[in-house]
């Protein structure tokens, strides 16, 4: 991986822990999501003129198709990962998350973009995922499960992080797929996605009272513009390292997330193993190095 590719993850990285703890802190939901998605497209309009626009003119039916899946796909993940945060530990939700996506990301880069990774590469990714483990908890995980409350909180982060982590292979091989073979334009292809996305969360806000959102938005208008500030610039710089180093280096490479993530669990949300959580990010901080030297 390159100097440069390697920076744009780790200010990604930080962008993303960052919105990530904002999004905790305000509680989640339906409705801040599509808050979210309507202040992306309001901040972000005045630089359409310098996002590639006229691409646009140029897509077809395979560009159309391949930007909204990735919609979709960004929408179940939302929808997985505010759920997680409304029944589950940051601590657990966001590592088993973080760990499994860029895992399946590098398989499917792998097998479906022929992607080539050496030994030390795989080292890392391991080394990336192994890290992950140690901050949800490790060992610790299966000794919290003992008791019913938290084995409940602990199977509930573990089911919600792993369908979160699913949807981010899913959407990294898609907007992979789109940047590196499309060639479309990385800001553009974030801003089409989030309009497309618009009318699919729609649906999801259906059993929602009008005066309840009205609420959420009221009260958490400041949480989603800083998440609709932070988001864009992690993910788009994502998708530039994308086009400068192969998927399956730079998926397991964002998860130097965690180093940030695992700090802020600790002394902001008071979740406690502050000396594994230091040791998780050591194997992280090891194992993204070495996906920069393979």
């Amino acid at each position: 991986m390159s100097p440069l590719a390697l920076a744009l993850v780790l200010i990604a990285a930080l962008c993303h822990a960052a919105w990530n703890l904002i999004a905790k802190q305000a509680g989640g939901g339906q409705a801040l999501v599509l808050l979210i998605a309507l202040l992306v497209l309001l901040v972000w309009a005045p630089l359409l003129p310098w996002l590639g626009l006229e691409q646009v003119l140029h897509w077809g039916w395979k560009e159309l198709l391949v930007l909204t899946g990735s919609a979709g796909l960004h929408v179940v993940y939302y929808h997985c990962l505010m759920q997680g945060y409304a029944v589950a530990d940051l601590s657990v939700v966001y590592p088993v998350a973080r760990g499994s996506g860029p895992l399946l990301s590098s398989a499917g880069a792998l097998l479906l973009l022929a992607e080539p990774l050496s030994l030390l590469g795989a080292l890392g990714a391991l080394g990336v995922v192994g890290g992950v483990f140690l901050i949800a908890g490790g060992p610790g995980l299966f000794k919290r499960a003992q008791q019913p409350e938290q084995r409940r909180r602990v199977h509930r982060g573990l089911l919600w992080g792993g369908l979160t982590g699913a949807c981010i292979a899913g959407y990294t091989l898609v907007d992979g797929y789109a940047v590196k073979v499309l060639a479309i334009a990385p800001a553009l292809a974030y801003y089409a996605n989030n309009l497309l996305r618009v009318p699919l969360q729609l649906p999801l806000l259906a059993g929602h009272r009008r005066a309840a959102t009205l609420e959420v938005w009221r009260t958490r208008w400041k949480a989603a513009l800083a998440i609709a500030l932070l988001s864009p610039i992690s993910y788009v710089l994502v998708l530039h390292a994308m086009r400068l180093a192969p998927l399956s280096h730079v998926a397991p490479a964002r998860e130097v997330s965690m180093l940030f993530a695992a700090l802020a669990g600790g002394s902001l949300l008071g979740e406690g193993d502050r000396l594994l959580r230091l040791l998780g990010a050591l194997c992280i901080g090891l194992g993204v190095a070495a996906l920069a030297l393979g």
